[in-house]
């Protein structure tokens, strides 16, 4: 017990006062920093061995998540296996798929009709009932731990869902919860609020401000009007949602994502996104982690271009996340598919290659939400494409209406006034396998085509610095589940289209190559693995990118101590030539294992390479290609 409390008290004292600082500058309260210590105290002391056991083992190496071998996977539980007893029984799969590291979408309570997806919040410390209770989540993330598979959930900090027990003591008066909000008496302020805050979702909730009859109020609403900000000026709003973080993090869960990260802090005469105090809350996130339960990552998810998201890494010396997602050169990645030009793609990872290699991002091809088309238009001006034209190309390309594409999917919260839309598919729906099995036939060359494009954008994806995420379902190669149009509480929501079931049945398939599941699984596999075994595929790798001299073949470059591999990626129906000319010696594909030299490569449609420089003379190579 003594070591353990000394432990404690070694990291508590190493953070105390920059900690103290930091909350005196933004509260001025040094009770309610007392109470927060004392409450640190003993949720550390609530932390079980085995959990306390991991945090020394990641304390003593800090980057374990920056190696190769990580893969995420993300999905909601009811869909992927119905409920927590069920997924746990399906770890072997998700095992099988070379998997470490699953997301749990929102898990906790929430009310049907009003959820968001499960990020409006009804109470942070119940499992929805159709997914389990508090016990199953603690099991499955032991049983995950024994597996060695990493545990991430969604923090939503920033609002509450109205049904909150915080929410419905203010809805009927008590000033004192009313505070943990921002409620007004009439709309003159929330008025001066509009004229600097942007709406997000202007179509289906416009408006920062919902008012409530009941209570006579106007309410703080940025997202949906029963989802109701937090005020983080109240100190007791800051602690009680920490308290809500640890507890959380005492279930065994490895890393937190923080919902909406910009928006925390609300400022009147500012658009409040992105201000300073939102890096001071996060920060002391971090140290307050470091002290209670150091072995839980901080992923925030902020939408952003790579270089305005920096700041949310912190710096060196005074960290604040751990991991930020990717999403503009995700967004990008599907522009290059409909454009068949990478020069944009190559000029956001030249971007993100640029950055220190402490940085750690998460790359996807696709997750839960929409897909918002927030490109670099300065860029795409340069070249005479407008804004509001490309947007309007990409979603008729990706509906299948333009630039003669396979895609299939549909449009989210479009807006007629200004000619905005997000869209929504799986990858599989947008690489065109929905319209060759439905038009084509499961032995057309369409389908064949639209196979490669998919496997291709994954061998892509892993060749990026930063850590991989799969959608469930991903991985078999799902298709658009239309089925949510016929559930009166998912109908008017088109993201529901890639959130479908689970295909347990096509899971089944992955053995068998001649299927579309066991084609896509048994390939993926295949990189996976590779990915795993060198080390060229560390996250502190050097990366960058080199000129292909052809409009659709992107190529990236990854060396580590003294391995050096390269990747080409053919974004064209068309076969290419990639004119690269790497005279360092000779290289083996790591898919056919042939010798060749990286020079003049010719690159099948939709097709792509892994060529790993030979380190030994090995003669004369058996071909170029």
């Amino acid at each position: 017990m003594n070591k353990s409390k000394n432990v404690f008290e070694t990291r508590f004292c190493r953070h105390l006062d920059e900690l103290k600082w930091l909350y005196m500058e933004l509260y001025g309260n040094d009770a309610m920093f007392a109470e927060l210590c004392d409450s640190m105290s003993r949720f550390y002391q609530e932390r079980n061995e085995d959990l306390k056991i991991l945090d020394l083992e990641r304390e003593a190496q800090p980057d374990w998540y920056k190696k190769n071998d990580m893969l995420g996977m993300m999905f909601y539980i009811d869909n992927f296996a119905g409920n927590m007893k069920g997924v746990q029984s399906k770890l072997d799969y998700i095992e099988k798929s070379n998997v470490n590291y699953i997301h749990l979408m929102p898990f906790l309570d929430t009310v049907e009709g009003r959820s968001d997806g499960g990020y409006a919040v009804a109470d942070f410390r119940k499992v929805q009932e159709k997914l389990g209770t508090m016990e199953d989540l603690e099991h499955l993330t032991a049983a995950c731990h024994k597996k060695k598979i990493n545990v991430c959930m969604d923090f939503v900090m920033n609002h509450t869902s109205e049904d909150h027990a915080w929410a419905k003591k203010a809805r009927q008066g008590d000033e004192e919860y009313q505070s943990r909000y921002f409620f007004f008496d009439d709309f003159t302020i929330p008025g001066m609020y509009e004229n600097t805050v942007p709406q997000v979702f202007p179509t289906t909730a416009p408006g920062n401000f919902t008012w409530l009859p009941d209570a006579k109020k106007h309410v703080m609403t940025t997202f949906y009007p029963y989802q109701w900000d937090l005020n983080y000026r109240n100190p007791r709003v800051f602690n009680e949602m920490m308290y809500n973080f640890l507890f959380l993090a005492n279930k065994g869960i490895d890393i937190i994502r923080i919902d909406a990260v910009p928006y925390i802090w609300k400022e009147l005469y500012t658009s409040c996104r992105n201000l300073p105090q939102v890096h001071t809350i996060v920060r002391m996130m971090r140290m307050i982690g470091e002290i209670v339960c150091p072995g839980i990552l901080l992923l925030g998810e902020v939408v952003m271009e790579p270089e305005k998201v920096v700041p949310y890494f912190g710096t060196v010396e005074k960290p604040e996340c751990h991991m930020l997602y990717n999403v503009t050169t995700m967004a990008t990645t599907w522009h290059t598919v409909a454009t068949r030009n990478v020069r944009l793609l190559k000029q956001q990872l030249d971007i993100v290659n640029r950055l220190p290699k402490e940085y750690v991002f998460l790359n996807y091809l696709r997750c839960h939400d929409d897909i918002g088309w927030g490109l670099d238009y300065g860029a795409l001006m340069q070249e005479g494409i407008g804004e509001r034209s490309h947007k309007q190309y990409l979603n008729d390309y990706f509906q299948g209406y333009a630039g003669a594409s396979n895609s299939r999917g549909e449009l989210y919260n479009a807006d007629p006034l200004t000619g905005d839309a997000r869209f929504c598919g799986t990858t599989a729906s947008m690489c065109g396998i929905e319209k060759a099995v439905c038009e084509d036939g499961c032995g057309s060359d369409a389908l064949e085509r639209a196979v490669r494009l998919d496997v291709m954008l994954h061998a892509y994806m892993f060749m990026q610095s930063g850590i991989p995420v799969i959608y469930g379902g991903d991985e078999i190669g799902q298709l658009n589940d239309y089925s949510y149009k016929e559930n009166p509480h998912k109908a008017a929501d088109s993201r529901y289209i890639h959130r479908g079931a689970m295909d347990w049945k096509a899971a089944g398939q992955i053995e068998d190559v001649t299927t579309v599941p066991g084609k896509i699984f048994s390939q993926l596999d295949r990189l996976e693995k590779i990915r795993k075994s060198e080390k060229v595929f560390m996250a502190d790798a050097d990366t960058w990118t080199i000129d292909t001299w052809d409009e659709s073949v992107l190529c990236i470059g990854r060396y580590y101590e003294d391995e050096k591999i390269i990747g080409l990626f053919n974004f064209s129906e068309y076969d290419k030539t990639a004119w690269i000319n790497e005279t360092d010696g000779t290289y083996v594909d790591m898919i056919s294992g042939r010798r060749m030299q990286a020079s003049g490569v010719n690159i099948p449609a939709y097709g792509f390479y892994y060529l790993k420089k030979e380190n030994e003379p090995g003669g004369d190579s058996d071909e170029i290609l």
